[in-house]
C-alpha cells in the first residue's frame, strides 16, 4: 500500500515515515502544501495522511482541488484543530475520517485499516492464497488444502484481519477495531484463545497456521509456515 504523507511537523513526519515504513506501507512525504497537491496529482496513492495547516497550500483546500479532478484516494485527516465545525468542514471536503492530534499511532493504523476496508467491491473470485490456504472474502470462509475449516465469525475476523494484512504485524489493538469497531474490544487473551481453536482445527487437517506472534509487537503470517 503507498500512501502520500503531508505533515508540515518535521518530527512528526519523520516519526510516521518510521512507523508506517515498518508495518510494510511505501510511503511518499512532504512538509509543503503545493508539493503536495502535486505529488497527489502526479501519482497514484492508496492513501494521503493530510495535515490541514500546511505553507503555500492549506489542507482544506489541497483536499478539495483532488476532488474537483475527480481522485478518490482516501483521505484520512490529521489536524490541531479539534472543534466539531472543524472536523464538519474536513469531512464536508471530500475526507474519510478525521484524526485529531495527539493521536495513538496505533489508532492512526487502526483507521487506515478501517477505512481502506470502506466500499471495497469484493466477488466471488476474490480471495487470499498462501501456501495450502485459501480465504474466500466474498464467502467468507477458510479452506485448507480445499478442506472447509468450520470457523466461528470473531475466528474468521481474526484470520481475515491478518491474512489482509499478511505483510504487515497486526497489534491486538489492531485486530479488535478489526473484529468488533471501536465501540468494544477483545483483550489479547481472547485473541489468543481464537486464534489457539483455530490452530487446532488446522492441524487436525495436517496442517499449520502461519500466524506467528511477535513478542511485544503482535500478530504475523509467516508464508513459509503454512504446511508441516
Amino acid at each position: 500500500m503507498k500512501i502520500l504523507l503531508i505533515e508540515d511537523s518535521e518530527h512528526l513526519r519523520r516519526s510516521l515515515i518510521v512507523g508506517l515504513s515498518n508495518l510494510g506501507f511505501t510511503v511518499d512525504e512532504t512538509g509543503d502544501g503545493s508539493k503536495g497537491l502535486s505529488m497527489a496529482i502526479t501519482n497514484d496513492y492508496d492513501f494521503i495522511i493530510l495535515d490541514l495547516m500546511l505553507p503555500n497550500v492549506d489542507g482544506i483546500t489541497l483536499l478539495k482541488s483532488i476532488r474537483k479532478m475527480g481522485n478518490d484516494v482516501k483521505v484520512i485527516i490529521l489536524s490541531a484543530k479539534s472543534q466539531p465545525e472543524d472536523r464538519v468542514e474536513g469531512l464536508m471536503s471530500g475526507a474519510d475520517d478525521y484524526l485529531v492530534k495527539p493521536f495513538s499511532f496505533d489508532e492512526l493504523h487502526a483507521r487506515i485499516l478501517t477505512v481502506g476496508r470502506r466500499g471495497q467491491v469484493k466477488n466471488n473470485d476474490d480471495d487470499i492464497n498462501i501456501g495450502l490456504f485459501k480465504l474466500d472474502l466474498a464467502k467468507k470462509t477458510l479452506e485448507f488444502d480445499t478442506k472447509f475449516i468450520d470457523l466461528t465469525k470473531n475466528e474468521y475476523k481474526i484470520i481475515e484481519c491478518l491474512f489482509l494484512s499478511k505483510n504487515q504485524v497486526m497489534t491486538t489493538e489492531n485486530i479488535s477495531d478489526y473484529v468488533v469497531g471501536s465501540f468494544d474490544s477483545l483483550s489479547k487473551n481472547t485473541i489468543e484463545s481464537h486464534l489457539s481453536s483455530v490452530r487446532k482445527k488446522v492441524k487436525a487437517l495436517g496442517g499449520e497456521l502461519p500466524v506467528k506472534n511477535k513478542r511485544g509487537f503482535g500478530y504475523y503470517v509467516e508464508k513459509d509456515a503454512c504446511t508441516q
